[in-house]
């Protein structure tokens, strides 16, 4: 039992609901709502494009500890799995079972010739996270520019799984559904995309001591905590303003709940961030400023539910 329970942390299974939770919505709450004469089996092919996914990430959580336990060992030395609860063979061996099985789950909804883009994106992602492991993460910006498209892809990657490559190709921008489609699906993946820039910098500075000692080359070690706060007000700065400018867009339509809403669970958590950010200077302060970016991130993703309603 213990075992499945390290499992379990290494798969970060909290990451994972947070990640089915997002497609979800996207799906039941923003694509049903403007397709609602959508083909029949429309929910089954969403669900294994889901499950495709998660199983994917999986995989790249397992292969990140993998490579990363010298440095956890030194940052997080109570929470590292690999080695010391779960034997780093097996490790390897679920790596490679959950990679192959999103791979396989795909090709039973999605034909290859028709969504070849799907398949593709698949085995990218597989490589990008190993990649990401061994290399990428200890470069400068790379990584977090990495972890920041990939975390933007979990909420795409539905979308696209909509439609053939031919669809994509010449897409019908004259039916409203299909606009009203692109425009939210590119407002939560840039939300997700520039959050996740920014937590990834904190957890940089969180982690500075280990990723140091191991010459990785992040955002705080390259540039210093000063610039990199610096780096960070500017994205929380650029995202409070557009979601501002958002809720004045929608005063006319009366939506008075959304709006209230995105003030309290997400601008105020971003604004919060931002104003406690130049007196943060241990790794418990941005880890603390993390965990309130992690609910502005929460919140903005429940927000698809006022779509069910709205649209």
């Amino acid at each position: 039992m213990n075992t499945f329970l390290y499992f379990l942390r290494l798969v970060r299974w909290p990451n994972l609901l947070f990640i089915l939770l997002a497609e979800s919505l996207f799906h039941f709450c923003i694509y049903k709502p403007l397709y609602p004469n959508a083909v029949e089996g429309i929910d089954f092919n969403f669900f294994l494009i889901a499950a495709t996914y998660l199983f994917i990430a999986a995989a790249g959580y397992i292969i990140n500890d993998y490579f990363d336990i010298n440095i956890d060992q030194v940052n997080k030395p109570n929470k590292v799995v690999v080695g010391a609860h779960i034997n780093r063979r097996w490790v390897i061996f679920w790596h490679f079972v959950f990679s192959v099985m999103g791979v396989f789950i795909s090709t039973i909804a999605f034909p290859i010739k028709q969504y070849w883009h799907i398949h593709f994106s698949n085995l990218l992602t597989i490589l990008l996270l190993w990649f990401y492991s061994t290399n990428f993460k200890k470069d400068f910006l790379v990584g977090n520019v990495v972890i920041g498209l990939l975390t933007a892809w979990s909420i795409a990657v539905v979308y696209f799984s909509k439609f053939t490559i031919q669809q994509l190709v010449n897409p019908n921008m004259n039916d409203l559904a299909n606009f009203r489609l692109v425009k939210l699906m590119l407002l939560y993946c840039s939300f997700a995309f520039i959050l996740t820039l920014v937590r990834e910098a904190l957890k940089d500075m969180e982690d500075m001591e280990g990723d140091q000692k191991f010459g990785c080359k992040t955002l705080p070690i390259v540039w210093g905590l000063q610039p990199t706060k610096v780096y960070i007000g500017v994205w929380l700065v650029v995202v409070i303003a557009v979601l501002a400018f958002i809720q004045l867009y929608v005063i006319p339509f009366g939506w008075w709940y959304s709006i209230l809403y995105c003030l309290i669970f997400i601008i105020y958590p971003l604004a919060l961030v931002l104003y406690k950010l130049k007196n943060a200077y241990t790794s418990n302060d941005f880890h603390k400023l993390s965990l309130y970016i992690k609910i502005a991130m929460f919140a903005g993703i429940l927000s698809m539910l006022f779509f069910y309603f709205l649209l």
